[in-house]
């Protein structure tokens, strides 16, 4: 591969997307990575593109004219959304997907990065330690077009040679960008309403149990994995990533060891079949194996982080840094 290096993100302005913009322009250079979205978000610098996903001919024109070597294709209608309706997320997700994987193969683009989540799981799969290889036989829409995903993803690879990559993430928490519709948001918005209202209710029940990670650290693994040498990778569908798994009523003990004042409610809602489907905890040795990969983050040093950063955005010191 030539040293010229032209980055597209799909989905850029994503609870991933705006950091990993961020974070890869910062290790690139801005004038190396284009982010798009279906608008453009406020204050965004750098190149940016208005990019459909299901406008194959739109995209295969931005690769032309960046001259793009890799893509980050985070555009996706993601869990809870994605239920109130499953033939549009379908068709956004499986139909982006495709175009992307057909765009790469015919254009310059080198490598591809693809996101599968936790959400490909289903009762089919060990609930404790879920390992990488499993029956897939996911219950919402957007498990199946991610564990389908997965699948194209290989294909490409065994068929065309293409350099697919795909990180299974678990719930991911960050205080940069506002959550998206997932049925792992709960984990998020825990924080800003602690600061804000000193309580909150959850919309899943105390003792349920789910896999999470600190934005920082989902980062840090996306770039290592796309950096590995391609003979490390031995996974092309998509690799098992964990750091930790806890349950609304843990994070809460979390957050009163520094705001003991801090209260929750439990009401649960239609999202906690959803968490009910999926697994408890994962195994990614694969990922730890293959290419190095090491969480950094537990539950309180991600509590205390969210809080001292999104203290300040709501002007309440909790966390001296």
């Amino acid at each position: 591969m030539s040293s010229h290096r032209s980055i597209l993100i799909l989905g850029a302005n994503g609870q991933i997307g705006t950091v990993l913009t961020e974070q890869l322009r910062e290790k690139f250079g801005e004038r190396a990575v284009v982010a798009s979205d279906i608008r453009e978000a406020e204050g965004s610098t750098g190149p940016f593109e208005i990019i459909d996903v299901t406008d194959g001919e739109r995209l295969t024109e931005m690769i032309r004219k960046y001259k793009v070597t890799e893509i980050y294709h985070l555009a996706a209608i993601l869990s809870a959304t994605g239920e109130k309706m499953p033939l549009k997320t379908w068709d956004i997700n499986m139909k982006g997907l495709l175009n992307v994987l057909e765009a790469s193969r015919q254009e310059t683009v080198s490598k591809v990065f693809f996101p599968s989540s936790i959400a490909v799981f289903g009762p089919t799969t060990p609930r404790v330690d879920t390992p990488n290889e499993v029956p897939l036989l996911p219950e919402t829409v957007y498990g199946i077009s991610k564990a389908v995903g997965e699948n194209w993803c290989h294909y490409y690879h065994m068929r065309y040679g293409l350099d697919v990559r795909s990180l299974r993430y678990p719930g991911i928490i960050s205080y940069q960008s506002d959550p998206g519709g997932g049925t792992t948001d709960y984990a998020v918005e825990i924080y800003h309403e602690a600061l804000k209202h000193g309580s909150y209710t959850c919309f899943l029940g105390p003792d349920t149990r789910l896999p999470m990670m600190y934005m920082d650290d989902a980062i840090r693994a996306t770039l290592e994995l796309m950096e590995a040498p391609a003979e490390k990778i031995k996974k092309r569908n998509s690799y098992n990533l964990a750091a930790m798994s806890f349950s609304p009523s843990e994070q809460a003990l979390s957050i009163k060891a520094l705001m003991p004042e801090f209260e929750i409610r439990y009401e649960p809602d239609y999202r906690q079949k959803i968490a009910e489907s999926w697994t408890e905890s994962i195994d990614d040795s694969d990922a730890r194996n293959d290419w190095g990969w090491k969480p950094e983050y537990s539950l309180d040093t991600m509590t205390k982080d969210m809080l001292f950063h999104l203290g300040q955005r709501y002007g309440k010191q909790v966390i001296n840094e």
